[in-house]
């Protein structure tokens, strides 16, 4: 492993194409007047300074955290039409999601989506038959165009061989569909670049303090920089409150009167080492409303998710002894003993769904977007799917267009006049990436190794090329940073200088995987807080 004093300070400071330092960036922020202030750095957030921005906006964004540092980067890593909303004969929904899906799958970010075929496994005794799932199936895939093949029924023996793990015990059929998945973390961070190629002005680790206010309507934010302190403000014509699980809290900011207009959901979810190659992922009823997932998902096993009532701090959100339970006892439903044994578990984490308030069973509540007007003026967007983010995005600049009260709509771009489905930064074929990467990726140096190349190819896209140059200026770059990762030192430098990582956790947990991995040592940690500390 490279240490902490291997580590190379030469070749790693900004080069003239970096971002702006922190400084640089808030004066930009406190001198300049925006035209939107989008406060909350989530998939919902970034969508909407995104095509704020793509519209002719001066938008500005900021986070208490991390982009997609809490419920965005703690989903289930899927985009995926919503088998289970056809249950409730949401038909049109399912349509709406599958051309979302595809769109970001082919289009938008073929570099960081991949597709995934799906064993939905029908055992005797549960929830669902043989005949209804099938049906089911086919009925998932017509409204995907039949984009992923046909929904059918596979035998147990066939889908067994692809998923060496799966409990064949009482098993009757296997329904197989499919869909697509990520990394919820890069695919944000691409969206945030995505926003600051169109104009936006960005700031994570950036805590609102207060409110501006002119005349009783919301300007502004008042800010501090938790990173040194520094405090700062932004003024803006519209604030857009997007931020998730804290919504209420900066609605009371506005109106300490503000009723309460949201509740939360927890969804837990473990990582494993897989104990064997898995070649398709299980979604396991496990009631009528109901689906357990086990994913193969960055050379791991990805379990979960839980779904209960979450009333609180947003904040201390974190996977309990019961949650860890709960998704071992329900994946044995359908996953053998051996690849759930706890020894496995290298990493665990939770989110907050955001839900419209009301009565009734989370697991039964709709995931919809609601957009409300606060009595200062002040947007607040909650709830939502990471699969239709691009949706969200000109869902709310609609919304924002029609208000009567605010007079941006003339000066935006009508959503109509721009591209429909406008690429990521990045998007290049993967494996064409990684073939180029393999061939002339180590020069001068040794040959960059396979895994490393796909890696690349599959987190960056077509900016791989740009972390390999890196690596090929200073050969101390190319090394791995834990050698069970395929991760190399040059993704922490350019995280640093072109991915806005401010702390160790930014690059260990969400600029790459070795949190997920269980490789973030006290040693790995130094090393990464070594090289971010060459920006300062």
């Amino acid at each position: 492993m490279t240490t902490l004093q291997s580590v190379p300070t030469h070749g790693t400071h900004p080069d003239a194409g970096s971002l702006p330092g922190r400084a640089e960036t808030r004066e930009q922020l406190d001198k300049a007047t925006y035209d939107l202030l989008v406060i909350g750095g989530g998939i919902l957030g970034i969508s909407t300074a995104w095509h704020a921005a793509q519209s002719g906006l001066r938008v500005a964004l900021v986070d208490a955290g991390d982009f997609a540092g809490a419920t965005s980067s703690a989903s289930s890593k899927l985009l995926h039409g919503g088998l289970r909303y056809l249950q409730t004969g949401a038909v049109k929904l399912v349509a709406e999601n599958h051309f979302e899906r595809r769109a970001v799958s082919r289009q938008v970010a073929p570099h960081l989506a991949n597709p995934l075929t799906f064993y939905l496994p029908v055992y005797k005794g549960g929830p669902h038959g043989a005949a209804k799932l099938g049906a089911g199936v086919f009925a998932y895939s017509a409204l995907s165009a039949f984009g992923d093949g046909v929904g059918h029924l596979l035998s147990p023996a066939k889908a067994a061989q692809d998923v060496p793990e799966l409990r064949t015990e009482n098993l009757k059929a296997v329904a197989v569909y499919g869909d697509d998945q990520m990394n919820d973390a890069r695919m944000a961070l691409m969206t945030v670049r995505a926003a600051v190629a169109s104009g936006a002005v960005v700031l994570n680790h950036a805590e609102v303090t207060g409110l501006r206010f002119t005349n009783g309507r919301v300007t502004g934010a008042e800010l501090r920089d938790r990173m040194d302190g520094a405090e700062f403000g932004v003024d803006a014509r519209l604030v857009l409150n997007a931020t998730g699980p804290w919504v209420d809290h900066l609605r009371k900011m506005e109106d300490p009167n503000a009723a309460p207009s949201i509740r939360l959901s927890k969804g837990a979810h473990l990582v494993l080492k897989r104990t064997s190659p898995w070649k398709a992922a299980l979604a396991t009823p496990i009631d009528k409303y109901r689906i357990t997932f086990a994913l193969p998902w960055e050379d791991m096993l990805l379990l979960g998710t839980t779904d209960e009532e979450y009333d609180g701090d947003p904040g201390q959100v974190a996977v309990t002894e019961r949650d860890t339970a709960q998704i071992l006892d329900e994946a044995a439903f359908s996953v053998r003993d051996q690849q759930l044994s706890r020894d496995l578990i290298t990493y665990s984490f939770a989110g907050l769904r955001v839900l419209p308030g009301g009565p009734g069973d989370t697991s039964k509540a709709k995931r919809e977007t609601v957009v409300t007007e606060g009595r200062g003026g002040m947007l607040s967007v909650a709830g939502g799917k990471w699969t239709t983010f691009r949706h969200i995005g000109r869902t709310v600049m609609n919304k924002l267009a029609a208000l009567p009260s605010h007079p941006l709509g003339e000066d935006m771009e009508p959503l109509s006049h721009l591209p429909k489905k406008l690429p990521l930064p990045g998007i290049a074929n993967p494996n064409a990436v990684a073939h180029r990467l393999l061939v002339d990726g180590g020069a001068p140096g040794p040959r960059m190794a396979a895994d490393t190349a796909r890696h690349l190819a599959t987190h960056y896209g077509s900016l791989a090329l740009d972390i390999a140059r890196l690596a090929q200026e200073n050969p101390k770059l190319a090394e791995r940073i834990h050698p069970d990762a395929p991760e190399i030192w040059a993704q922490v430098a350019y995280a640093r200088d072109h991915e806005w990582a401010a702390t160790a956790d930014d690059v260990l947990r969400r600029r790459t995987t070795l949190t997920i991995r269980g490789l973030a040592t006290d040693e790995v940690r130094a090393g990464v807080e070594s090289v971010l500390g060459e920006r300062s």
